[in-house]
Order: C-alpha cells, then structure tokens, then sequence
C-alpha cells in the first residue's frame, strides 16, 4: 500500500455515515493518516499515555513496534516478540501481551522484565492466546483460539490439548474458563460499565460478535448475538464511553475494509474505509479521542469526537 494517500479534502470520505447518529462521532477537520507501514500483519495496538507513545504487535513479523507521538517515527520495540498478537495495560500500567509461539500470556514489568500470567489450564498447553483485556478489578481475561498453532507462520504447528476458551486470570494467579464451545474466540472487550462482555466468535457462518451478562464481576451468562457480522469479517475491537463497538474489520473489498461502528442496539452507524483490512485497534492521545488502527500492513490514526473507555 506504498501508494496510498490520505485524502487532500476535508471532511475526509472515508468517514462514512451509515445512520445519521454517527455524524456527532466525527470531526470536520480530521483525516485518516498513515503512522508507519512494511509490516506483515499488524496486530494489537495499546496506548501508552505516560509515554505518549503507542505499541503494536506484527504477528508473522515477530517484532513489536513503537510509535512515538513527539517524533511521529516507529521503531522496533521488542524483537524476537514470540510472535506476540494483543496487547492491553492493567491497572498499573503494565503491558499484558498474547504470545503465540510460547502459548502464554506475559506481563512486561517496569524494569522490562517478563511475568509469565498463564501458558496452560489443568495441565495441558493452552492453544494461541490471542485478545487480551483487564478490567478493573484486575483480573486478566483472554482469548485462545487455535491460529498461531494452525502453521510456522504465526509461531510453531501443533495439535490443540485444549478447546478453544475464554479465560480469566484473578489477581491469586489462578485460571479459569468463563466461556467455552465459542467456535474460535478472538477480539473480547468489557462494556463501559462492565456488565457485558462481547466476543468475537471468528470461525461462526458467519461471523458473529456474541455478548455475555457478566455476573458478580466474575462470570458469564446469557450468551447471545449482539452484531451479526454478514460477508464481513469482525476482529479487534474497543468501547468507547457511549458504548458503541469500534471494530476491526475486513474481507478484502471495498466498504468492508477498515472498521465498523456499531451502537450499543447492535445497528451499523459508520464506517472508516481504509486499503488494508484493519485487524485490531485502541483509543489513546491526550484525551482518548485518537483511534489507532493496526491494519495488515500498516498502522493508522484518526481523530474522533468520542473518548475510547479508560483500560488504566
């Protein structure tokens, strides 16, 4: 996608307006840009505010980048990253990464040492943790689908120990399953209040974003679908603070390319057309009001009229 380029006119067409609604979500005089590209596949964007700088995986790549908002240049954060897929912060600003090739998830510490959080349930492996988020208690609740097993090109070929489950880490270190028989877990992200819990169910015909009542902080109940995804394939996605599902989104075609916003009711209200099919994405800048997409090849950015839901 060398020969891309943002749009020379304001406001930027690729912000599109499905329903109305989402006109009071954008701004006149904000444009799609491109932060870096020559990535494989970019994955799992975290802002990280005491810095101003954002962090994002590319998966196949092995390496995890950073973005610099003073010097708005990208350079090699971590490498080898173990394949590494989502990331998030917890409640003391650490960052919680997914790790295909070691099948685990890690917590990088102050001094950038790695805690291992979770690398297998009642013994056995897990497959590919792949989504990552903590909620305010702190406990940690991931996804693990079995993509980063499935070839060499994500991490390491194996046969799956387990079924691919959803997961929570309580802060004792303890495992375990809040969702099961969810065909392929992937992106996951807590409602501003809490209470919900939606999943992308990634291998579902078709493709589905299933929410569950979270009961005493702890549990899930009531599992249903709350967006179904038609010919569109839904990844990683964030809440902003009126509940609308920031999603990443793709099938390699026009109008389907990019991210689709849904409101809390499940109704499509806009779209952000980009070139590349966008995997994951995350809220960040001064006022959590940037929306930073990690779409294939390349890592985007665009303003918004909303603040994406504080993760720390």
């Amino acid at each position: 996608m060398t020969d891309w380029q943002p749009s020379a006119r304001y406001p930027d067409p690729s912000v599109v307006s499905v329903d109305p609604s989402f006109d009071a979500f954008k701004l006149a005089l904000a444009k799609v840009e491109r932060l870096a590209t020559g990535m494989r596949w970019s994955e799992g964007p975290v802002w990280l505010g005491d810095s101003h700088s954002l962090v994002w995986s590319d998966v196949p790549g092995n390496t995890m980048y950073r973005w610099d908002e003073a010097s708005a240049t990208a350079g090699v954060f971590r490498s080898p990253s173990n394949n590494a897929n989502g990331n998030t912060r917890d409640r003391q600003g650490r960052i919680v990464t997914c790790e295909h090739l070691t099948r685990r998830v890690t917590r990088t510490e102050y001094d950038g040492s790695i805690t291992v959080l979770a690398h297998s349930f009642e013994g056995k492996r897990l497959n590919s943790p792949n989504d990552v988020v903590v909620k305010s208690d702190g406990s940690v609740w991931f996804t693990d689908p079995v993509f980063g097993i499935a070839s060499f090109y994500e991490g390491e070929k194996a046969q799956p120990q387990l079924p691919p489950n959803v997961y929570r880490i309580d802060a004792d270190g303890s495992i375990s399953v809040v969702a099961e028989g969810v065909n392929q877990p992937n992106g996951l992200a807590f409602s501003p209040d809490e209470c919900i819990l939606y999943v992308v169910e990634s291998r579902a015909n078709p493709r589905k974003i299933l929410a569950f009542d979270v009961k005493d902080g702890r549990t899930l109940a009531n599992q249903r679908v709350a967006i179904d995804a038609g010919p569109g394939t839904p990844d990683g996605f964030r809440l902003d603070v009126a509940g609308n599902l920031w999603c990443g989104w793709g099938m390699g075609s026009a109008g389907l390319d990019g991210v689709h916003v849904f409101n809390p009711a499940g109704k499509l209200i806009g779209r952000i057309d980009l070139p590349e099919r966008c995997a994951n994405l995350c809220f960040g800048g001064v006022h959590r009001n940037r929306l930073f997409m990690a779409a294939s090849t390349s890592l985007y950015a665009l303003y918004v009229n909303t603040q994406g839901v504080p993760v720390c």
